[in-house]
């Protein structure tokens, strides 16, 4: 079993907190890691195998120029290891661009991918999540790319959650085919041909809207890369500011704190459900290699659980059934 590469330099609380979640995974999940960074600062590393690398991209730094210069960087590096061959999959909390570009210009596009995307799961309550693609990737696109994404989103969805026949919206601004910007109706006029999603595996919905992501009538929502990191943000946005807000209710009032000791232990799993340390991270479609994108403040959870979604998609064969599915786009 090859180990699953952790850039410990990455995020918000590296490399301490990378590292103890790495050292989880090896002894929750059972699956070897490699950590990848600067050995000084990683000590001893919890017992795990390190491959050095000298240098660290910043979390603000510019994406491909830092790429292109920082060779002996932890991401470069991470990448490096598994197109060499010395490990299965890549995790990665840090700058999001960078870890695209790395695993980009180090792994290799997938034959026939037009551009990679950024598959990020939505939490919906009591059922799977909803993946929305493209999370950031492409600011801008075309409908061919639109396509493309969403037959990588339908393969994830049947390989990560188990749903059998995904259903894939397009996000517009309205339901009928006629509503949305001249992408979103170009796209969808693609999509209406039969065909397309049955490499994949999935069905076409038609157009869904921002309200649909969280529910569960869509399984795939698919949109530029642009549109879905400002629904992600806001997303992520509204569920902070409502839970802040309940909280300042629960403690506003003795009344309300004594409703509160019965309400939170039934909210608590709720809350869990939501919480972005246990989704997994988001995963980069189209790369010749597994690569995990979790979040920058990511605490240890939330890097035994990429670590756990990595292996897990290697053991599925991801990359073999996307390669399946995007082949009729060549």
């Amino acid at each position: 079993m090859l180990p699953v590469a952790v850039d410990a330099m990455g995020g918000d609380h590296a490399p301490d907190v990378i590292v103890a979640g790495a050292r989880r995974a090896v002894d929750e999940l059972g699956v070897p890691v490699l950590l990848v960074g600067r050995p000084e600062e990683l000590g001893d590393a919890a017992g795990l195998e390190v491959l050095p690398a000298s240098e660290v991209i910043a979390m603000d730094a510019d994406p491909g120029s830092s790429v292109r210069t920082m060779k002996d960087s932890s991401l470069v590096r991470a990448a490096e290891a598994v197109r060499d061959g010395v490990a299965s999959a890549m995790v990665s909390a840090g700058n999001t661009g960078a870890t695209m570009a790395s695993a980009l210009l180090r792994m290799g596009r997938i034959k026939g991918v037009a551009r990679p995307a950024i598959a990020t799961p939505i939490p919906v309550p009591d059922t799977t999540p909803t993946i929305l693609l493209d999370a950031g990737a492409n600011a801008e696109c075309n409908p061919e790319w639109l396509v493309q994404f969403g037959q990588m989103g339908a393969v994830l969805c049947r390989e990560r959650y188990g749903i059998e026949t995904p259903r894939v919206g397009l996000l517009s601004i309205g339901e009928e085919p006629t509503k949305g910007n001249p992408l979103v109706k170009a796209t969808h006029k693609l999509m209406a041909e039969p065909g397309w999603l049955d490499a994949a595996g999935g069905t076409f919905i038609g157009n869904v809207e921002g309200r649909d992501i969280m529910s569960d009538d869509v399984d795939v929502v698919v949109t530029d890369g642009f549109t879905g990191n400002v629904a992600l943000k806001s997303l992520e946005g509204g569920l902070g500011s409502l839970i802040n807000a309940l909280y300042g209710v629960f403690a506003s009032t003795e009344e309300t704190k004594r409703a509160a000791d019965v309400l939170l232990p039934a909210l608590v799993p709720l809350a869990e459900q939501f919480d972005p340390n246990n989704t997994g991270g988001a995963m980069l479609l189209g790369v010749n290699g597994v690569c995990i994108i979790s979040h920058g403040s990511s605490n240890d959870t939330a890097i035994v659980n990429a670590v756990k979604v990595a292996h897990e998609m290697i053991e599925a064969g991801l990359v073999d059934r996307l390669r399946e599915a995007v082949s009729i786009g060549e």
